[in-house]
């Protein structure tokens, strides 16, 4: 039989939660911290006055990040390779795996506008000698490449349609966002984010011996 678990009531939780001591300062990073990965210029500008707290970044890259996101989103890629490059060429020189991720953004770009010849090609002469030096990569272009087979038939596997879904677009986005702020020696993730994270699974663990006042992140 199980143990039962110990019971904590909530006016006991709360006291031991404002016990808690968190200067402002450390709440002033952290939000400066959000607002500059997340990529909002102007209210860290405004954030960093107010709080008398410097950015830990040049603020003009985090404009830069955001016109690539933006970039990328609307599947320019051409112009996002262009703007990383400005912004620090040694990002997809020494980052292949990014670079190929880029690379296959565009080749879904050109099939999503149904310029089939030119997918072809671009498959061949740039995707095609990556896939033959790395299995992960020829994978993918394997993956990608079936969307041709498929084109818009609604019988198309979740794994090859989603490539053509906003998401994929996000998630090339994200991983060019995390490489230009590993460039600039800044997280990768917002603190705030690993904190909740942090929570949830505190909370998991206590939650195998007490019965307490959790918290609703979806509030």
């Amino acid at each position: 039989m199980a143990p039962s678990k110990q019971q904590i009531r909530k006016d006991e939780w709360e006291r031991r939660l404002h016990d808690v001591q968190v200067s402002k300062t450390d709440l002033n990073r952290l939000v400066m911290d959000y607002l500059v990965i997340e990529g909002f210029k102007t209210a860290a500008e405004e954030f960093g006055k107010e709080a008398g707290l410097a950015s830990p970044v040049d603020l003009d890259s985090i404009e830069s990040r955001m016109n690539i996101r933006e970039a990328l989103q609307r599947g320019d890629v051409g112009e996002a390779i262009t703007r990383v490059n400005d912004l620090n060429p040694e990002i997809l020189d020494t980052n292949p795996a990014l670079y190929f991720c880029l690379q296959q953004q565009k080749l879904i770009e050109f099939i999503r506008q149904g310029r089939i010849s030119e997918a072809l090609e671009f498959a061949q002469e740039e995707l095609a000698p990556r896939g033959e030096e790395n299995p992960e990569f020829l994978a993918e272009l394997e993956k990608t490449m079936a969307l041709l087979a498929f084109e818009s038939s609604p019988s198309a596997p979740p794994s090859i349609s989603e490539l053509l879904s906003p998401a994929q677009r996000m998630r090339t986005a994200g991983a060019v966002n995390a490489a230009i702020l590993e460039s600039l020696s800044q997280g990768k993730e917002a603190k705030l984010v690993a904190l909740l994270k942090l929570l949830c699974w505190g909370e998991s663990m206590l939650d195998e011996r007490a019965e307490f006042p959790k918290l609703d992140i979806n509030e």
